[in-house]
């Protein structure tokens, strides 16, 4: 994916086009502004609304791509003083010149912003790195496949992979199986897909679905729950 190009997107906020692919890193209504509500509106706030009780959260997500994630998910730590450990796998690390193209820190105003964001892209790959007091990352170059981290190990998903006409394999059952099992009951998976053939298979996996209301360009997105193991 050598000719992967830097783009703005409508609310001002930076992607990546692959033009081999035809397909974007986000939304091009919004990077910003889709990852803010699908991931953290609907994921993480979501999951601290329903379980106010929770000391730590534990979050896996599939496909770090740009980081923007991550990242944001560091500030809503900071800034709620909430722990949260993110393990985040990515089988194709981008290099740094790209990420250095990449417009996010100036999107938001405070310098801690912009420090968290180089904390994690500067944190090693493969290893737990303490980013804040609030907020762990670990960075896994893999693929899905081969990761295989402890049953139940998770309270919330992102699943942030290519669309599924575009990697098919990502969205199959056997994949979303393995993302049931991974969270603990009562945890969550979030993801922008709202495909009605992904939404039957995640409900023959498993899961308790909601169709939500889309972000901007998207009419609807997709959460689940696990409510019990049996």
């Amino acid at each position: 994916m050598s000719d992967i190009k830097v783009i703005e997107t409508r609310d001002g906020s930076s992607s990546l086009l692959i033009p081999e692919m035809n397909e974007t890193y986000h939304s091009t209504h919004g990077a910003i502004t889709e990852s803010e509500y699908v991931f953290l509106k609907m994921g993480v706030n979501h999951f601290r609304e329903t379980h106010p009780n929770q000391k730590e959260i534990k979050i896996l997500e599939i496909g770090f791509g740009t980081g923007l994630n991550a990242w944001l998910t560091a500030l809503v730590a900071q800034e709620s003083k909430i722990k949260i450990k993110f393990t985040s796998i990515e089988k194709f690390p981008l290099d740094a010149n790209l990420v250095n193209q990449l417009n996010y820190k100036d999107k938001k105003e405070s310098d801690e912003s912009r420090v968290l964001f180089e904390k994690v892209h500067n944190a090693d790959w493969d290893n737990e790195c303490a980013v804040t007091e609030w907020f762990n990352l670990t960075k896994i170059q893999i693929d899905l496949a081969n990761f295989n981290p402890t049953n139940e190990s998770f309270n919330l998903i992102y699943f942030d992979a290519f669309a599924p006409s575009k990697q098919p394999e990502m969205w199959s059952q056997e994949v979303l199986k393995k993302m049931f099992d991974l969270l603990k009951t009562n945890g969550v998976f979030v993801t922008y897909c709202a495909q009605g053939q992904f939404k039957r298979d995640l409900k023959a996996v498993g899961f308790a679905t909601e169709e939500l209301d889309g972000p901007p360009g998207k009419k609807e997105m997709t959460r689940g729950t696990k409510i019990n193991t049996n």
